[in-house]
């Protein structure tokens, strides 16, 4: 500044300020960075880890939350470049490939992690006893009468399994040298010959069968298991006055 004030010699403010003049004060401490071959300043970002501060094409950044993440079980890192939000996982430990044997886990609506339905083993069954007026035991294989069971697979996620034991037990009646078999479907299971003299009134005897009725019973679908008993060898006045059936189904999802 020159001058003395007066309308003569008013004062002069001098604006003749070289660059090198003022940037040492600009960039003279953390957080500014000067480049001297472009002579342009620049935010310096601390390379600390933990650091969230970014410079964006419209400014500093630092992303919402990042300084509030808080881990809990099984997660580690508070989600910054240099300590990334981490799950903690085990080996696998089976000789399968997990691409394709491994389970899914997903987000419910509530925000909790979920993973696959849980395996259900169900059980239904029908236990039925018929009664008959002496009817003759047929000589060639006869479906004489059929029981049933309808099953419902009750799991609504998976397909199911399902295992069908069946047992069928008949009395028969057999006079002195008569003979009576009975089966289950073509399965002929127990046959009895009197050789004695004197009647045999009630003869039975309980059979049982297991095997696989359905390989894959869709999610909440039924089906229709069905149970044909049959007769044949019936001679020498056989008859037959009872039939006793039951029928389980074990239902299997995984």
């Amino acid at each position: 500044m020159s001058g003395s004030g007066s309308a003569a010699n008013p004062y002069v403010v001098s604006a003749e300020t070289s660059c090198e003049d003022v940037r040492g004060c600009l960039s003279a401490g953390p957080g500014i960075a000067y480049d001297a071959g472009t002579g342009e300043f620049s935010a310096e970002v601390s390379a600390t880890p933990g650091n969230n501060l970014t410079v964006g094409p419209d400014g500093l950044f630092v992303p919402t939350g990042a300084a509030t993440v808080n881990t809990g079980c099984g997660l580690s890192g508070d989600g910054s470049g240099g300590a990334p939000l981490a799950i903690a996982v085990g080996t696998w430990p089976y000789p399968c490939d997990p691409d394709t044997a491994g389970g899914v886990i997903v987000c419910a609506p509530d925000g909790t992690l979920r993973g696959e339905p849980r395996g259900q083993v169900n059980y239904q069954q029908v236990q039925e006893t018929r009664t008959y007026a002496d009817l003759a035991v047929p000589n060639e294989l006869t479906v004489v009468d059929t029981f049933q069971l309808n099953i419902t697979n009750p799991d609504q996620c998976r397909a199911a399994v399902v295992l069908v034991e069946r047992e069928v037990d008949v009395d028969f009646v057999l006079p002195a040298g008569a003979g009576a078999s009975y089966g289950h479907d073509t399965d002929q299971m127990y046959y009895m010959r009197n050789t004695g003299s004197s009647t045999m009134t009630d003869v039975h005897t309980q059979t049982t069968k297991v095997y696989q009725a359905v390989t894959s019973l869709a999610p909440g679908a039924g089906a229709l298991v069905q149970l044909p008993v049959t007769m044949d060898r019936g001679s020498g006045g056989a008859t037959y006055n009872r039939i006793q059936c039951f029928i389980r189904a074990i239902l299997i999802s995984l």
